[in-house]
């Protein structure tokens, strides 16, 4: 769309402890345009304009957005951008991608972008160019990747190393599954991957009598190495390790992600066997680092290239367009839409692609972990919506499963829906159904079918006016349900860093408008600080009410030591 651009209103900007979101200038106009809104009809907003697809549709490195089928016109989207620029968005933009320590509870620059920038012009953090860094744990990532995939790194008996287990959890998990799974058919043909996640010793000792020790390589991801989860499942898998290869095992078959050198080397892995990143990366934005290993093993260190790539050309769209042209901000705007002004309390998201089956997860840590927050940059409430919950599942399995309740259900659910143009398969015609199936049902929540339409189907199969007055109402369907449609031209390593990228920078906008912060993640600790002392209470060390001072958690602990 080609809309005049709105100066930010001089009395409300983000940097304004005064001014909250919902008393702002830019929130009220919305709101005032919403009671109109509430009423439009995507279907007739069509009709009205032959046009709609072509000027409510986007491109941006390589990725094709059609954000026609929502309860929006050229003055909705006007107002959302100048609610945008009131908020500070591209201001609070600029500060991140210069280093800014924008996280401010934590103190620390938000730089996941700078994993995927080029090593010109230099990024400045505390006085030094992390480029500089970056690129030489890529070139370390490099190094190593080509010896595993090649067979060169070998285990203590000498043959290659053909397993990969990833032990991590959150974005140390998330994301390399989720990527590894989504660029399989880009896999080297001799490597399979693993991921443990789970505390509960059910996964581990699933795994481990179907791998060879002779043959497996340990990733153990994790920024600290005191991830409790992760510290745990690499200490079992150590133990199961030395049983099978001997002492000397973990130098060859085990490597690290992470910081801390000295607890790395007393697990028994070598100092040069691990990869660092930084305090300015968040787990879930931290699969542009060296977290993203088994990716590089997976697809190479070319192929880990482009998936950079792929993320920085969105990083530069996102830099650089105008407000009503961004892709990312277009998508973070009609989540504040919907959020905000339709009382819409979850996003769906549907791949029609059964190689990204983990995205929804992924995005939901993405999203519900960043924006998942109930007080602004200053600690005062936010009094309004904020991270909806986020669900979903592969198309066209969803379709079968939870799609009724979006169509018929009494709660309105936009969807993003997301797929891939080109398939190289030798089953065309599948691809061609998905992709029917795909486009199909975001018509059918736009369209919806009126009662009179059911009535009309019922009739032309000959049932009488008595069963038509039974059936007709069962049979119709609201419609005017909104949805965006994400179309990759194919399932590359740098479609999927701009799908990925795209989300990251929607996130961010969504915090900027409802002023917080996106980049910590405090309700996450209270429920790990609880859990050592309820451990403690378990093994018998301490009694149930020094762990706790509520007397249900003190009745379950009794009942668990009871069972055991």
């Amino acid at each position: 769309m080609s809309l005049p651009a709105s100066p930010p209103h001089p009395a409300c900007t983000v940097q304004s402890a005064a001014c909250a979101l919902s008393a702002s200038p830019a929130f009220a106009a919305l709101q005032s345009h919403h009671a109109t809104a509430a009423d439009w009809s995507m279907c007739a907003l069509f009709d009205q304009d032959p046009t709609r697809f072509e000027h409510c549709s986007l491109e941006a490195a390589g990725l094709f957005l059609d954000y026609s089928k929502n309860r929006i016109m050229d003055e909705t989207v006007a107002l959302l951008c100048a609610l945008a620029r009131e908020r500070g968005v591209e201001e609070r933009r600029t500060r991140m991608f210069a280093g800014d320590k924008i996280n401010t509870t934590e103190q620390r620059a938000v730089l996941h972008t700078a994993l995927r920038a080029p090593g010109t012009p230099p990024i400045m953090v505390d006085g030094q160019d992390v480029t500089v860094d970056v690129h030489a744990v890529l070139a370390r990532i490099r190094a190593f990747s080509d010896r595993v995939r090649s067979g060169q790194w070998t285990g203590t008996r000498g043959k290659a190393l053909t397993t990969v287990v990833n032990i991590g959890i959150g974005g140390s998990f998330l994301g390399p599954k989720m990527v590894c799974q989504a660029l399989r058919a880009n896999c080297h043909p001799s490597l399979t991957f693993h991921f443990v996640s789970n505390i509960d010793s059910n996964e581990l000792d699933a795994l481990l009598p179907r791998i060879d020790p002779d043959t497996t390589l340990f990733i153990v991801a994790s920024k600290t190495f005191g991830t409790a989860e992760t510290i745990m499942n690499a200490h079992a898998a150590r133990a199961w390790l030395v049983e099978h290869c001997g002492a000397d095992a973990p130098a060859r078959h085990f490597v690290a992600v992470s910081t801390n050198r000295a607890a790395v080397t007393a697990f028994g892995i070598d100092a040069d066997n691990m990869f660092p990143f930084w305090d300015w990366v968040g787990g879930r934005y931290s699969v542009w680092s060296a977290v993203g290993l088994p990716l590089a093993l997976a697809i190479g260190a070319d192929g880990f290239a482009e998936f950079l790539a792929g993320a920085h050309a969105m990083d530069a769209h996102f830099r650089s367009a105008p407000l009503a042209q961004n892709m990312p901000v277009i998508l973070a705007l009609l989540g504040v839409w919907y959020r905000n002004f339709f009382d819409c309390r979850t996003l769906s998201i549907a791949p029609y692609w059964q190689d990204l089956q983990y995205l929804p997860a992924y995005l939901q840590q993405l999203d519900m972990e960043s924006n998942g927050k109930q007080v602004d940059l200053g600690g005062r409430p936010v009094k309004v919506a904020t991270a909806p919950v986020l669900w979903g599942d592969v198309g066209t399995n969803g379709q079968h499963a939870y799609f009724q309740l979006l169509h018929q259900g009494c709660e309105v659910v936009p969807v993003d829906f997301i797929t891939v143009l080109h398939a190289d398969t030798t089953r065309p015609a599948h691809h061609t159904a998905l992709l029917a199936n795909c486009f199909a049902q975001s018509a059918a929540l736009m369209r919806g079918k009126t009662e009179a339409e059911a009535r009309t189907e019922l009739a032309a199969q000959g049932l009488d006016a008595g069963a038509i007055d039974a059936l007709a109402p069962h049979r119709s369907f609201p419609g005017n349900r909104p949805s965006n449609t994400i179309l990759l031209p194919a399932m590359t390593p740098h479609a999927l860093g701009a799908l990925i990228a795209l989300y990251e920078h929607k996130v961010f906008v969504q915090g900027v408008i409802w002023g917080i912060n996106s980049f910590d993640q405090w309700g996450v600790e209270l429920g790990k600080a609880l859990a050592k002392g309820v451990e403690s209470a378990l093994q018998g060390n301490v009694e149930a009410t020094d762990a706790t001072g509520d007397a249900s958690t003190r009745g379950l602990i009794a009942r668990a030591r009871s069972a055991r």
